[in-house]
C-alpha cells in the first residue's frame, strides 16, 4: 500500500471523529427532554420548536455551505464549522431560558449544517469509484456512533451530573479536536480521485456561478428523484431520532440513562452493520450496472418497513427492541449511499454544492417531521404515528427504483 493509498484511509477517520461529534452535539438534546420539560416548564410543541429551530436553520443554511465547499478549502470549512459547533455546544449547557435553548440551537444547526457538503466532496476527491461506497459507507457509521454516544451518555450523565455537564464535555471535545486537526488534514486536489495521476487545479469559481451550477445541478432528473426520496427518508429519521427517547420512557417507563440508551444502541448498532454491508453491496452492484448503489438504497427501504410499523405497534420490549436492531440494518443499507448515488450523477466541481443542497431539503422535511408529530401526537396516539411512517418508506423505495431504471441508464 502506498503513502497516498494509506493517507486516504488516514482522512476517512479523521472525518469519521468530526461526523461522530456532529451527530452527538445533535442528539444529546433529545435525551433530556423531560428534565427540560420539568426545569423549564415546555410543553412538547415547544420542544419540537426547539429542535426545528435546529433543522431549519441547518436546512437553510445548507444550500449557502455546499457553495462555500465549492469555493473555499474544504480543510477550513470543515475544521471552521467544528469548532464554531463545538462552541455554541457549550453555551447550550449554560441556558438558563427557553429562548437560550432555541437560539443555540439554531446557531448549531448553522455550524453542522458546513460539515457534511465539504466532507463529503473531499471524500470522494481521496476515494475514486471503487472505493467510494465504502469510504463514505465507513464514515455514515460515525453517524450512528455519534447518536448512540449522544443520546445514552448524555442520559446517563444527566442522572447522576445534571443535564448540563453532557453538552459542555462534548463541546469541550470537540473545540480540542478540531485544533488538532489543524495541523494533520490536507486539502486534496478537486477531481483527483476521477483519473490517473494529479489534475490541474480548476480555479475556484464565484458564488454567482456556484449559484448558476445549482440549476445545472437540478436539470439532472435522477437528482431531483435522489432529493425527494433523501426528503422522506429523513422525514422518517428525524421522527425518530427526535421522539423515540421520550416515546421509550413515558410508554414503557424507562429510565432516562435506560431510554436515551434504548432509543439509540439497538437502532444505530444495526445501522453499523447495514451501512458497512450497503456499502460493499453498493460498490459491486455498481461495478455491474450503473445504478447499483440507488439500487441498493431501494433495497434497504423496502426491507425496512415493517420494522418501522412493528416499532410503533409493539408493546412488548423484546419484539421493539429487535425490531429496532432490523430497522437499523436496513436504514444501514440505505444510507451507506446517499452522498456515493448523488456523485455518481454529479461532476466532481459540483459535488459540494449538490450535498448541500440536497441535505438542505432533506432536513426542511426532518423540521416538518418532529412538528407535525408535536401536533399529532395528542390527537392519533405517537405509537400510531410511529407505525405509519412505514408508508413512507414503501412509496420512496418504490419511486427510487422507478428513478434508477428511467434515468440511470448511461454514466456523466
Amino acid at each position: 500500500m502506498t503513502k497516498d493509498n494509506s493517507y486516504k484511509w488516514a482522512v476517512l477517520a479523521m472525518l469519521w471523529w468530526i461526523c461522530m461529534f456532529n451527530y452527538s452535539d445533535r442528539q444529546a438534546i433529545a435525551s433530556v427532554f423531560p428534565l427540560l420539560q420539568s426545569e423549564f416548564g415546555l410543553t412538547g410543541v415547544q420542544l419540537g420548536w426547539m429542535v426545528s429551530s435546529f433543522m431549519w436553520v441547518y436546512a437553510g443554511a445548507g444550500w449557502l455551505a455546499g457553495m462555500t465547499g465549492d469555493r473555499y478549502h474544504r480543510k477550513t470549512v470543515i475544521i471552521g464549522g467544528l469548532i464554531f459547533w463545538s462552541l455554541i455546544t457549550y453555551l447550550i449547557g449554560a441556558s438558563t431560558q427557553y429562548w437560550h435553548l432555541v437560539f443555540l440551537r439554531a446557531l448549531q444547526g448553522l455550524g453542522e449544517a458546513f460539515y457534511f457538503p465539504a466532507a463529503m466532496s473531499m471524500l470522494s476527491d481521496y476515494h475514486g469509484k471503487d472505493t467510494r461506497s465504502r469510504a463514505m459507507g465507513i464514515h455514515q457509521s460515525a453517524v450512528y456512533v455519534g447518536t448512540v454516544v449522544g443520546g445514552s451518555l448524555t442520559g446517563w450523565l444527566a442522572q447522576t451530573q445534571g443535564w448540563r455537564f453532557s453538552f459542555y464535555l462534548f463541546g469541550g471535545c470537540g473545540i480540542a479536536l478540531g485544533l488538532l486537526l489543524l495541523l494533520t488534514l490536507k486539502e486534496p486536489r478537486r477531481g483527483q480521485s476521477e483519473e490517473i495521476g494529479i489534475p490541474k487545479e480548476s480555479p475556484a469559481l464565484s458564488f454567482g456561478e456556484i449559484f448558476k451550477n445549482i440549476l445545472v445541478i437540478y436539470k439532472i432528473p435522477m437528482v431531483r428523484v435522489l432529493t425527494v426520496v433523501f426528503i422522506g427518508a429523513n422525514f422518517v429519521a428525524a421522527i425518530f431520532l427526535t421522539w423515540l427517547p421520550k416515546y421509550l420512557f413515558d410508554q414503557f417507563h424507562m429510565t432516562l440513562a435506560m431510554s436515551g440508551f434504548s432509543a439509540t444502541a439497538y437502532l444505530q448498532m444495526g445501522s453499523i452493520l447495514g451501512v458497512l454491508a450497503g456499502g460493499v453491496l453498493a460498490d459491486r452492484w455498481a461495478r455491474r450496472r450503473f445504478g447499483g448503489r440507488a439500487l441498493s438504497q431501494s433495497v434497504g427501504l423496502f426491507l425496512g418497513a415493517p420494522f418501522l410499523f412493528l416499532m410503533g405497534w409493539t408493546f412488548a420490549v423484546p419484539t421493539l427492541v429487535t425490531a429496532m436492531g432490523l430497522y437499523g440494518i436496513c436504514k444501514g443499507i440505505y444510507d451507506a449511499n446517499i452522498w456515493a448515488s448523488l456523485h455518481d450523477v454529479v461532476i466532481p466541481e459540483h459535488r459540494s454544492t449538490a450535498v448541500g443542497v440536497m441535505n438542505s431539503l432533506a432536513w426542511l422535511g426532518g423540521g416538518l417531521a418532529t412538528m407535525s408529530i408535536a401536533v399529532a401526537a395528542p390527537v392519533f396516539g405517537m405509537s400510531t404515528c410511529l407505525s405509519a411512517t412505514c408508508l413512507i418508506y414503501l412509496f420512496f423505495g418504490g419511486l427510487l427504483v422507478l428513478g434508477t431504471q428511467r434515468y440511470m441508464k448511461s454514466r456523466l
